[in-house]
């Protein structure tokens, strides 16, 4: 029996597992998310759920489940994998597009009168659960959080991790816990607030300098936290934090309770309280535990904008990290040209060697996601992983894209660039080159200081649109510093809805990464990290740029020079020029050697 078919059997299993449940508490429809308390993007294996249920292993996906039918609801980046994944399931994938219907819209659609939705309220955010909850009042039905199926069914459920917690330490952290605490109090004055709650993790790990591994490539923990006026609770398993840490966070007016804890804590506010919190953050599972007199002070966590506004200092720790980085791929490179055609190669070991050299860099953590290493049809997958059972070679001709990423102490990267394994077609040349017009198209734009990032989107697709070629994801998200790859508030996707939290400020990390996929054949994606910094000042008000943060050749062999202007090809030999003169330093050898040949510039030939 095949993998999948065994894989499918379970599903079908639990499927019917679930629907019997339903049955017994009178649920016409369950809906499972991917999310956790926290609303993590990569979620602890105790609330993978999701995942569990439909077999699907992608990071992002809805499950609806009825008595007759099953569906699963993602976007473009997953459509091939969810095809491959879902068969056999009996789940339908639904694919998210524009003008269609969503999973929440999908429900109320359906829902008939007296019938029930069920949902983990623990997963569900607050604002999602306010949409669904009106949408079916208005068609006679009901919205039930208070059961967690899951837990019934899920006999051998992960348990919580608990893996120690540690400090991000000076000079790599450039603000103290009690500066940022500090700012953070300022603004609930501001704001006529109390106190404010926060669930997600990367929030509190920046506000606290504290790090952890509880969460796959994220150096986040599992946790809550609490800021009043004079008091700061962080609930979080007891056995992750050493004792000479919890001392000195008390020293600092930092308390540590369990994180069984937090809805008694909760529950304990005084009836007058006037509780921040961001709707889209916090789930209704947990502020159900509020008394109903606790007034919500409503708006994006304030530490979302500060900690995506990175400082100066900062920005000086990123670009030594983002040195140290590139350095490893050149060595990784270096390897990899020499290797191709003398020694068996797959995706598998693109991911090994490329984790080998960044591993023995100074101040490397970990990888700050996956690494995708695609092979011609596996590229069109925006999202591939490859498996010990299911992976390609790298022979013959064609394309390999390599997306990948390492947390640092001093920053985080991400970064994607293309290979090409024997003779890249004219046609995949052509692709390569159009995306890098889209690139260098970006990194080239001024624009207003306080534009709404997803407004910029067109700039990076003009160049591909104008082939009429697209791609289906954003064009850029966020960044952290060590701390999260996809990080708020900002996000360069017209598909994004511009709302007044997403507008570019000076210091946020955004990346660039336009694409073009073509299903059975290859993928292409270029990517680099940009830093808002300020450019002019007119009458027309404050203009900002990108610096461009990402130092790694861009293999001019995966392009058609004479598609590029003449202001595109200054624009790379110049970014080749800075590459070489910031890598040089730190690469000695054959790898010195593959750094020069790669970055010679092209307008002397073009």
């Amino acid at each position: 029996m095949s993998s999948q078919s065994l894989n499918s059997g379970l599903v079908l299993e639990r499927l019917a597992r679930t629907r019997e449940l339903m049955s017994r508490n009178a649920i016409q429809a369950l809906l499972v998310p991917s999310a956790d308390p926290h609303l993590s993007e990569y979620l602890p294996a105790y609330w993978q759920g999701r995942q569990w249920l439909s077999g699907f292993f992608g990071s992002v996906g809805t499950l609806i489940v009825t008595p007759t039918f099953a569906g699963l609801w993602t976007d473009s980046r997953y459509w091939e994998q969810a095809t491959k994944e879902l068969a056999g399931s009996t789940i339908e994938l639904v694919k998210l597009q524009p003008g269609q219907p969503g999973p929440l819209e999908w429900l109320a659609e359906q829902a008939s009168e007296g019938s029930v939705v069920a949902v983990d309220g623990a997963v569900l955010a607050l604002a999602s659960a306010r949409i669904l909850e009106t949408k079916l009042k208005d068609r006679g039905a009901l919205l039930r959080t208070d059961l967690d199926l899951l837990n019934e069914l899920w006999e051998d459920r992960p348990a919580l991790p608990v893996k120690p917690i540690y400090e991000h330490l000076p000079p790599q952290a450039t603000v103290g816990r009690e500066d940022k605490l500090a700012q953070l109090r300022k603004t609930l004055v501001e704001r006529e607030a109390d106190a404010h709650f926060i669930a997600t993790l990367d929030d509190i790990a920046w506000l606290f300098n504290l790090r952890g591994s509880d969460v796959s490539f994220n150096p986040v923990f599992v946790s809550f936290a609490l800021i009043e006026a004079e008091q700061a609770t962080i609930f979080v398993d007891g056995r992750k934090v050493s004792t000479a840490l919890q001392q000195l966070l008390e020293a600092q007016g930092v308390l540590l309770r369990e994180y069984s804890e937090v809805g008694a804590a909760l529950a304990a506010l005084h009836p007058s309280t006037r509780l921040l919190i961001d709707p889209a953050r916090v789930t209704c599972g947990l502020l159900s535990h509020l008394h109903s007199d606790v007034r919500l002070v409503e708006g994006l966590n304030p530490t979302t904008l500060a900690k995506s506004r990175k400082s100066l200092d900062d920005a000086q720790h990123i670009r030594r990290a983002m040195e140290q980085d590139g350095a490893a791929l050149c060595e990784f490179f270096t390897w990899l040209e020499s290797a191709l055609g003398r020694e068996r190669i797959t995706e598998l070991t693109i991911d090994e060697r490329l984790t080998a050299a960044r591993a023995k860099r100074p101040g490397f953590v970990s990888l700050s996601f996956n690494t995708i290493a695609a092979f011609n049809a596996n590229g069109a997958m925006p999202h591939y992983h490859a498996t010990e059972q299911e992976h390609a070679v790298i022979e013959g001709d064609g394309l390999l894209l390599i997306d990948s990423g390492g947390q640092y102490l001093g920053g985080t990267t991400d970064i994607t660039r293309m290979v090409p394994v024997g003779l890249p077609t004219d046609e995949q040349k052509r692709d390569c080159t159009r995306v890098l017009k889209g690139v260098i198209a970006l990194s080239r734009a001024q624009f207003p200081k306080g534009i709404l990032s997803p407004l910029l989107d067109s700039i990076a697709r003009a160049p591909i649109w104008a082939d009429s070629v697209d791609y289906g994801h954003g064009t850029g998200h966020g960044v952290g510093y060590f701390l999260n790859v996809h990080e708020g508030p900002q996000v360069i996707a017209y598909q994004a809805a511009p709302a007044p939290q997403t507008a570019m400020q000076v210091g946020m990390i955004t990346s660039i990464e336009p694409g073009t996929y073509r299903p059975g054949r290859w993928g292409v994606r270029i990517e680099n990290l940009v830093l808002n910094r300020e450019a002019d000042t007119s009458e027309f008000g404050a203009f900002l740029r990108f610096e461009t943060l990402t130092l790694c050749p861009i293999d001019t062999r995966c392009l058609e020079p004479s598609q590029l202007s003449i202001e595109e090809l200054k624009w790379l030999d110049a970014y080749h020029a800075q590459v070489r003169e910031r890598l040089s330093p730190l690469l000695e050898g054959i790898a010195l050697q593959w750094l020069q040949a790669r970055t010679e510039p092209l307008t002397i030939s073009a």
